[in-house]
């Protein structure tokens, strides 16, 4: 004998609990992504474009420097 269903319950318990998961999304997303460890990945990935940076201006500059001293 199957069982009976119930599709208002069903469609009652589905809203409802699209509902908590709706209210809960914004304080998940917010703690999610300003956590501190973000701020230190993004301060790391910057200071070391700098240093590639920096490292190549040093270089292209001792060329332009070797070149002028030998041309």
């Amino acid at each position: 004998m199957p069982h009976r269903t119930r599709p208002l319950t069903g469609l009652l318990l589905f809203t409802g609990i699209n509902a908590v998961l709706v209210q809960t999304i914004t304080p998940v997303y917010d703690f999610v992504c300003f956590l501190p460890y973000w701020e230190r990945r993004r301060e790391r990935i910057r200071k070391e474009r700098e240093a590639v940076a920096g490292s190549l201006n040093r270089t292209s500059s001792a060329q332009d420097t070797t070149q002028a001293s030998v041309g």
